[in-house]
């Protein structure tokens, strides 16, 4: 897995449907329902994410793994490697230049909204931020032969949990992870270097490199206070 991998820890059980309440959410809940092979396979998943059936979900660049248990197959757990197609260098890019490209954007996603313009202009710009179906690929230890199988439509119906909570997962999953897109978002804000004299450059340097670890500080006590509010300024 990617050297940038957040271990969610493991989710308690839970009563009901315990459906995805955003409209993102619910984006990656249908695809996990265009994903499964049967109805019967969807509802058995759902019913193992719900019994708190799944470990730690660990999660990076294109991949979810995790532990499930299951008292039918031996030492009642097996190991589930889904996978989700990132984004290339170009797609990459360009999914920066569309959150930079509307002030309150980046707040949005750090306070946990996924605007909806943000993934029409991503879709126009030829980025697909919200997966399909066919995308969603999974493997298991388990003996069964589908691709997904019941206890990979668990793990990706929490990870529709973890989705719906936080956007971010979403970009984590497609290759950019949320201190990847500061960085980068910064990085744009940065002039390039002049044909002035190394002392010059020298200074120039230093005051970009001092403002910039100012910048990080105030952006970290903002998200450590749980509302980040407008932070574009200070990008």
């Amino acid at each position: 897995m990617s050297a940038a991998v957040v271990a969610h820890p493991p989710i308690p059980a839970r009563r009901g449907a315990a459906r995805a309440t955003t409209w993102w959410g619910k984006a990656w809940v249908r695809a996990v329902e265009e994903a499964a092979y049967t109805e019967g396979d969807l509802r058995q998943g759902r019913s193992i994410a719900r019994r708190g059936s799944v470990g730690g979900i660990s999660l990076a660049a294109g991949r979810m793994v995790a532990a499930v248990a299951d008292e039918r197959v031996q030492h009642g757990l097996v190991t589930v490697d889904c996978r989700l197609p990132v984004l290339d260098a170009e797609g990459l890019a360009g999914l920066v230049e569309v959150v930079a490209a509307e002030s309150g954007r980046v707040g949005s996603l750090l306070a946990g909204d996924l605007p909806h313009g943000l993934v029409e202009h991503a879709d126009e710009a030829g980025v697909e931020l919200l997966p399909d179906g066919h995308e969603l690929e999974a493997s298991c230890t388990c003996v069964g032969w589908l691709d997904p199988c019941p206890h990979a439509l668990a793990v990706l119906s929490q990870v529709a949990w973890l989705v719906d909570a936080d956007p971010m997962v979403l970009l984590h999953l497609r290759g950019l992870p949320r201190d990847d897109l500061l960085a980068r978002l910064h990085a744009r804000t940065v002039a390039p270097p002049s044909s002035l004299d190394d002392d010059q450059d020298d200074e120039a340097g230093l005051d970009s490199a001092v403002d910039a670890a100012a910048r990080a500080v105030r952006i970290l006590e903002l998200l450590d206070a749980g509302d980040p509010g407008p932070i574009d300024h200070l990008f």
